[in-house]
């Protein structure tokens, strides 16, 4: 009761909008205005060790770009229920979540690494750990606009470190968005001493390039 109350008086001090084209969205639990969210495609499923949620583009590509960039933090638990269903399908094979790490630097600029935000949910629902520094990023990134696979291997090269907590443990890795697949393959590489590394991403950028991929 409290807690709608708490919601029902949020709305009348700040109305929610939609995270796409911030227009008036009816509930705050939501996150896209009932004109945007038709517009998102779920991914088709590749791989079992890769899942992704939604294709890069559209609506989710704008409010990809509002919470990173535009520092609206609050959009990450709302964007990260899209991530609950691939999620689930790991359900009882994931002992712990963690999610791609910012450089320090690029961390204190922003205030929040946004595939944490988006990693917590995802942990809640798989009702095991969420880890944030369980890989710990030791060389900043590159921009990698335009880059092939190969290239952007090569640039994040021993990009990431990993804690020895994830000996022998089944890890999930959280990003927000996967174009060539170099940043959660290093980070696999990283974990070579755990038992498994899934990674779950919630857009894939198959054909479209992000305007910026240093995370």
């Amino acid at each position: 009761m409290k807690l709608r109350l708490y919601r029902g008086l949020l709305d009348l001090l700040s109305p929610p909008v939609c995270a796409a084209c911030a227009g008036p969205i009816a509930m705050r639990e939501w996150v896209f205005c009932g004109a945007c969210e038709p517009l998102i495609d779920r991914a088709c499923p590749r791989a079992r060790l890769d899942l992704d949620a939604c294709m890069f583009g559209g609506p989710l590509r704008d409010a990809i770009h509002r919470l990173k960039y535009r520092g609206q933090s609050e959009l990450g638990a709302g964007l990260a229920q899209w991530l609950l269903e691939p999620a689930l399908e790991l359900a009882g094979e994931v002992d712990l979540v963690t999610a791609v790490p910012l450089h320090a630097r690029r961390l204190r600029e922003r205030g929040f690494n946004q595939s944490v935000l988006l990693a917590r949910p995802v942990a809640r629902a798989l009702e095991v750990p969420l880890v944030p520094r369980l890989l710990r990023r030791v060389r900043g990134a590159t921009a990698q606009v335009g880059r092939g696979r190969e290239a952007r291997a090569r640039s994040l090269h021993g990009a990431f470190m990993a804690s020895p907590r994830a000996e022998g443990m089944r890890v999930l890795v959280v990003d927000d968005v996967r174009t060539t697949g170099a940043t959660l393959d290093e980070a696999r590489r990283a974990l070579g001493h755990a038992a498994a590394v899934y990674t779950l991403a919630l857009a894939r950028a198959d054909d479209v390039d992000p305007d910026d991929q240093m995370n």
